[in-house]
């Protein structure tokens, strides 16, 4: 990830990170550029999914068949040893 100072432009290291949710975090910048010394905050957050992941799709399903009774998981068994 590449940040830029809005003060001059020049290209900036990120020096901290402070992680204040699984979906936001604020970014403890300095500009690279000696002459201006700039330093500042940005703030990083998720804004939304283009596609779901496929490891959530099979975590959710395994969930939802953990919810089945013992034997509507075996006649479910049966049928997706059909296909």
């Amino acid at each position: 990830m590449r940040v830029t100072c809005r003060e001059c432009g020049s290209i900036s290291t990120i020096r901290k990170s402070n992680k204040i949710s699984t979906d936001y975090s604020e970014l403890y910048c300095g500009c690279n550029d000696p002459e201006c010394g700039h330093t500042f905050v940005v703030s990083l957050g998720f804004s939304h999914s283009l596609s779901p992941s496929a490891k959530t799709s099979t975590q959710l399903a395994f969930e939802l068949l953990k919810t089945l009774a013992p034997n509507q998981q075996q006649e479910l068994k049966a049928q997706l040893s059909l296909l």
